[in-house]
């Protein structure tokens, strides 16, 4: 006769683990924090706005443990601050949501500055960030990395912007392989049109609650549901990739 155990795999308790969501005080990265500090997970966060990160860490207070800095991953020494801070708050890295990036849109249509601080952001502090927070992990750690489906459709408007998040692809895909042997898995996320301040102007709150009730849009929860599915697989799995996409296509 099979048992209820028998019909269900292993699946690791997130309570007591300590994680980084870098970009957390708003969109994906808040859901994300307040998700995983709902399953009694401490969680550190980082953003640009101090009211974004005071509304954020509130929100976290009324499910579960939390703080947080506010820093420009595009500064390195930034990076240093966040990780410093880290340390002080949760005495150690389980987890690390890898997840903090600005908009970015055509080359032709923006500046040098410009440019490089969107690559500084939406890829070279993904990269920096991961290396800080791999260094301070143990066996059975993870970290997750949110993407883009912009890798996958690579359409024009938004060049600089898939340029960082096919670079995020293959980085995750080779990072996997380098830290495995370690017991750290690695786990790339790749949304599609996801409703977030991200998309202001374009598309204000009440554009995004109409295309989200028309299932147009995705709400930043469906984002942060997947991460949790990702962590709370056996250590014998490694959920590597997951894209998450409306089930209807935006107009």
């Amino acid at each position: 006769m099979t048992t209820e155990n028998d019909a269900h795999t292993a699946q690791p308790a997130l309570e007591g683990r300590r994680a980084v969501v870098t970009g957390g005080t708003t969109g994906i990265g808040r859901a994300i924090a307040v998700l995983l500090a709902s399953y009694g997970v401490r969680v550190f966060i980082c953003g640009r706005d101090p009211r974004h990160l005071q509304d954020a860490l509130e929100r976290i207070s009324e499910v579960g443990e939390g703080n947080g800095i506010t820093v420009d991953l595009a500064v390195r020494e930034d990076i240093d601050r966040v990780f410093s801070a880290a340390d002080e708050y949760l005495g150690g890295i389980d987890i690390a949501v890898i997840n903090a990036a600005v908009p970015a849109e055509a080359l032709g249509e923006t500046d040098e500055d410009d440019t490089r601080y969107q690559i500084d952001t939406d890829f070279t502090s993904y990269l920096i960030t991961t290396q800080q927070a791999a260094k301070r992990m143990g066996s059975g750690s993870d970290i997750i990395i949110i993407g883009s489906m912009s890798a996958v459709s690579r359409k024009g408007g938004n060049s600089i912007y898939t340029a960082a998040k096919a670079g995020v692809q293959g980085f995750a895909q080779s990072l996997r392989q380098e830290l495995a042997e370690q017991d750290i898995k690695v786990g790339l996320i790749e949304p599609g049109f996801t409703g977030a301040d991200f998309q202001y102007p374009e598309f204000p709150p009440e554009k995004q609650r109409e295309y989200i009730n028309k299932d147009q849009m995705l709400r930043a929860e469906d984002i942060a549901v997947a991460t949790h599915f990702m962590l709370t697989q056996p250590r014998r799995t490694a959920v590597s990739l997951m894209r998450v996409e409306t089930r209807l296509e935006h107009p």
